[in-house]
């Protein structure tokens, strides 16, 4: 990872903590308000294109709004945000499509979490951090996210079912 040029580094970075996140809290707060396959799946592909683009941008901006950052850097981070978050998301299709509904929803987390962990090792390592630190608040901050999503799925579904 030391050899990958920084802009490229933000985009993939950001990319793949952004698609496992945003689309394992879908998932799961998608699966406990309505236990839906195809919810789910049109959920994932959703994300996978609005909010590839939506992070992308958002990349796109910070980093002009720094104004240290070449335009050529700038266009990488966002070419790379987009390319990674829009993979990723689309990665957990596959499990979805695979296995019935709660299989693939713990597939997708343990699969979610363990891209998470790998990649904030690498970080740590990468930045001589605490590896053990990083990586459980890293997780801790994912899991997080995934048990509120349930719970709002849950009450999304007593409430408006």
């Amino acid at each position: 990872m030391a050899a990958i040029k920084n802009s490229l580094m933000t985009g993939m970075c950001f990319g793949l903590t952004s698609g496992v996140i945003t689309t394992l809290g879908l998932m799961v707060g998608l699966h406990s308000g309505t236990h839906s396959k195809i919810a789910v799946i049109g959920g994932i592909i959703t994300i996978a294109i609005a909010d590839a683009f939506s992070d992308a941008l958002g990349i796109h901006i910070s980093e002009e709004a720094k104004n240290t950052v070449a335009t050529r850097e700038v266009w990488e981070a966002t070419t790379m945000t987009f390319i990674s978050k829009f993979l990723v998301a689309l990665m957990f299709l596959i499990p979805v499509l695979m296995f019935p509904l709660p299989t693939a929803i713990l597939v997708g987390i343990c699969w979610g979490l363990s891209l998470l962990c790998f990649l904030s090792y690498l970080l740590a390592k990468r930045n001589g951090g605490k590896t053990f630190v990083v990586v459980v608040e890293h997780l801790l901050i994912a899991l997080g996210v995934i048990t509120i999503t349930h719970y709002v799925g849950d009450w999304v579904a007593r409430e408006f079912c």
